[in-house]
């Protein structure tokens, strides 16, 4: 491969990781590479990672590389992610968030008798987040409140649509089968 190529993929290596990569781990990847050019092309990534202008660095540590900020943003990412935990949900929060996610749209109702217990302020908190929505009511008696995933619900996890949930007997039991949501099901994506 060629030096561009090789800066590229080891640059990607390196960010794909969150520990260091040593060396030979590194040759074992990139086959054909010797030991000493593997090595030149670090040094040189860590000569552009040097620039004032990057946040990010190629450092030595436990024997390997890897891609860190640089100390001197330690204080705003500390608060990024202090804001970010403020985010994080419970356990029980992410599996009614799983069950509107998957079965949407229901009622509270609806996710009571799947849970076995009561949901009320779990949704309450999706709601406020909203990482859930109200999408309507059921059109039985007394007109339950609907609920569907919500607008930051796809940002949240990092998907594009609710086609790219796993399927549910792929989380369940390892299976093949598809049951994505579809049709009404699929209707709360945003």
């Amino acid at each position: 491969m060629d030096r561009r190529e090789l800066l590229a993929t080891l640059e990607a290596l390196l960010f794909a990781t969150d520990r260091p990569l040593r060396p030979e781990e590194l040759q074992a990847v990139l086959e054909g590479e010797s030991p000493e050019s593997i090595e030149a092309a670090l040094e040189e990534l860590q000569g552009r990672y040097r620039e004032p202008d990057r946040g990010l660095r190629i450092h030595r540590a436990a024997g390997g590389f890897r891609i860190a900020t640089r100390p001197e943003f330690g204080e705003r990412i500390r608060a990024l992610f202090r804001q970010r935990n403020r985010y994080r949900l419970s356990p029980a929060g992410l599996e009614v968030l799983a069950l509107i996610a998957y079965r949407q749209p229901v009622t509270a109702v609806e996710l009571q008798q799947m849970r076995g217990s009561c949901s009320a302020s779990l949704v309450r908190n999706l709601l406020e987040r909203k990482l859930i929505r109200i999408a309507g009511r059921k059109p039985v008696i007394g007109r339950p409140i609907l609920y569907a995933t919500g607008p930051n619900f796809l940002t949240h996890f990092g998907l594009n649509t609710l086609e790219d949930l796993p399927r549910l007997e792929e989380v369940e039991e390892g299976g093949e089968a598809d049951s994505r949501p579809t049709g009404a099901e699929g209707a709360g994506t945003a």
